[in-house]
């Protein structure tokens, strides 16, 4: 296992530029970071997909990645490649399941070709991994979190050879954690229009996005990333998505993939920021610059995604899907009348709550489902839009095309 792991070969002019003006640079973040972080738990709150059934029900599992982006010299053209590589896995259970789990994952070692470097220490080539067995994990200490007396911990923590995360990074799982359960928004009763012929009366707008415009682009949807970390069972094989919690701790399957098929698992973790990088700037992103330089929208273009694609499109980007920020700052320009919201399922980081609250008419542009491989449909209903609201069951590419037609008609 050698790094940097190449993501792109042979890299072209246009795309050493895309690179050099869009990716590699720290602008509203440090877009060469990938970055995501899910915690799983066991609680009354989360019992329909946790499987908890009582007090004695308190097993969790917490994964966190953050890989780095760059430029790597080849013979020829320069090469994009994951340089820094940091995966961190912690899951709690009950003794007896800790105790199969240690088993089970030094065996995995083993059969993996894992050199032995020191106390729960492996290596294989580049990579290195360190696991630690403990009862309380300091972190529940400084939180003041008590687990279960039967239960026990297991960390696993990968990094590639010279990565160093800071401190900061490697705690902002449990700050997430201390956030606990996002409890979800009640749905109002919006209204249901055909179009967003009714925004031509609420301008200048401004614009939140979600992945449903990446999803246009040939991005895959989030939930490529649960597939990918194993975050949830997967319950619907055509989408590899699903709900149930895994925590079992016992050949946890993200573990047995870096263990086993450690090159292979390492590939695959740049998949999304590969597709990112190639993604091309939509017709609809365009349609919005375009209504912007006529003076329709207002920035600056506020995104849950970190695909870059509004900033290729010309935009100033307001990047939502922080960790080290529960509630993001948020830029509401006083001369804006509406909040135009495209492609985004849920509220999480309360943009929409936010400008309801500033007075502005909240419009939302979402299909509510996308299609199976098969042709057939998943439903995926927004999670809350408020009295008030006017939603638009639309792609981005239809009702943005169909709104600027509208604001400059023949």
């Amino acid at each position: 296992m050698q790094f940097p792991v190449t993501v792109i070969d042979q890299l072209d002019e246009a795309q050493i530029r895309r690179w050099n003006d869009f990716y590699g640079v720290s602008a509203d973040r440090p877009r060469f970071e990938e970055e995501g972080i899910w915690r799983r738990t066991q609680q009354e709150e989360t019992a329909a997909d946790s499987g908890w059934t009582g007090e004695g029900d308190a097993r969790r599992r917490i994964v966190h990645y953050w890989h780095q982006y760059g430029l790597v010299d080849t013979t020829a053209a320069p090469a994009l490649a994951m340089t820094q590589m940091y995966l961190y896995h912690s899951v709690a259970a009950p003794r007896s399941e800790i105790d199969e789990a240690w088993e089970q994952n030094h065996a995995m070692l083993t059969e993996g070709g894992w050199k032995k470097v020191g106390p729960n220490r492996f290596e294989l080539g580049d990579l290195r991994v360190h696991l630690i067995r403990m009862e309380q994990h300091p972190e529940d200490l400084r939180a003041g979190r008590r687990l279960p007396a039967d239960y026990e911990v297991i960390d696993t923590v990968f990094t590639s050879v010279n990565c160093f995360p800071p401190r900061t990074v490697r705690r902002r799982p449990w700050e997430v954690l201390t956030h606990g359960v996002r409890v979800k928004d009640t749905p109002g009763k919006p209204v249901y229009a055909q179009d967003l012929a009714q925004l031509t009366d609420f301008l200048p707008f401004q614009v939140e996005v979600g992945c449903g415009v990446s999803y246009e682009a040939g991005i895959p949807p989030l939930h490529r990333l649960h597939e990918m970390y194993h975050v949830n069972e997967i319950e619907d094989e055509q989408l590899g998505k699903g709900f149930t919690f895994v925590l079992a701790p016992g050949r946890d399957p993200l573990l047995a993939q870096m263990f086993l098929d450690t090159e292979d698992k390492v590939g695959e973790l740049s998949d999304m920021y590969r597709a990112c990088f190639n993604a091309e700037v939509t017709p609809a992103l365009r349609a919005l610059k375009r209504m912007e330089e006529a003076g329709h929208m207002v920035g600056p273009f506020i995104t849950n995604n970190f695909d870059a694609l509004g900033a290729r499109a010309g935009f100033e980007e307001q990047f939502m899907r922080r960790y080290d920020q529960r509630i993001p700052p948020l830029t509401l320009r006083p001369e804006a009348k509406a909040l135009l919201v495209i492609g985004l399922h849920a509220d999480r980081r309360w943009v929409a709550r936010r400008a309801r609250a500033a007075g502005l008419k909240v419009f939302i542009v979402d299909p509510e489902g996308f299609p199976r491989p098969d042709g057939t449909w998943f439903d995926y209903p927004l999670e809350a839009p408020q009295d008030g609201d006017v939603v638009v069951r639309q792609t981005a590419a239809n009702a943005i095309s169909a709104l600027e037609r509208m604001l400059n008609p023949a």
